[in-house]
């Protein structure tokens, strides 16, 4: 069509369109460019002789308690206080009791004791103590096992946070692989079937729940 025919009739020719098969494969070659960006992104370069660190171990439980336990138990003697002391600390001004001698763990605290006295009845591995001087109105007991409950050995020396651990699970797993570690260490050895009528020297930690009641966990239990 002549150039006048164009002004004559206002249009002009339209562009030739790229065929459907070109276009799939600009397409085509649009995605493997893509594909190789998010691998070439996605990549992780290591320089010569340096190793790439790794990401936080997972938590282990035997590993944790074998490993923690002595330092609970040797921090926790360092700490304790004699029980006679202890009691009349708490009856004469719970509160600074709390701030002098113990470890603050959910809104309770945690104390750490040693004691000598004679073992009572026992029922599901917690026995009575008779301690001389004790008030009247305090009872010690200790746990023995084979369940050995609470968290006491976790929070009595304040070493171990929430913020530590992945989550809530590994947090009770700690206390629970600490409790673990007590009984083959300290418990195992010991016959609580025997214990009624013995002397017993103890040192551990409870949580004044009760300042009445007190359920030891020990860290160290002799059998005189």
């Amino acid at each position: 069509m002549s150039t006048a025919a164009v002004a004559e009739h206002g249009s002009r020719p339209r562009p030739a369109r790229p065929p459907k098969r070109h276009l799939g494969r600009w397409i085509a070659a649009a995605l493997t460019v893509l594909a190789l960006l998010v691998v070439v992104l996605g990549t992780k370069v290591v320089p010569d002789g340096q190793e790439e660190v790794a990401g936080p171990a997972a938590f282990d439980k035997a590993t944790f308690g074998a490993q923690e336990f002595p330092t609970v138990q040797k921090q926790v003697t360092e700490q304790a206080v004699p029980a006679t002391e202890l009691a009349a600390a708490i009856a004469a001004d719970p509160k600074a009791a709390a701030a002098d001698h113990g470890v603050e763990a959910a809104g309770n605290t945690v104390y750490s004791t040693t004691f000598t006295g004679t073992v009572g009845e026992g029922q599901a591995g917690i026995y009575d103590v008779a301690i001389e001087g004790m008030p009247k109105n305090v009872t010690v007991r200790i746990q023995t096992g084979p369940a050995i409950n609470g968290t006491e050995l976790r929070d009595a020396t304040g070493n171990y946070g929430f913020g530590q651990f992945t989550n809530q699970i590994e947090f009770q797993d700690a206390g629970a692989a600490l409790n673990e570690e007590l009984k083959k260490q300290v418990l195992d050895p010991v016959d609580p079937s025997t214990l009624s009528g013995k002397t017993v020297t103890v040192t551990g930690a409870f949580t004044a729940i009760n300042p009445e009641g007190w359920l030891v966990t020990p860290v160290s239990l002799e059998v005189a």
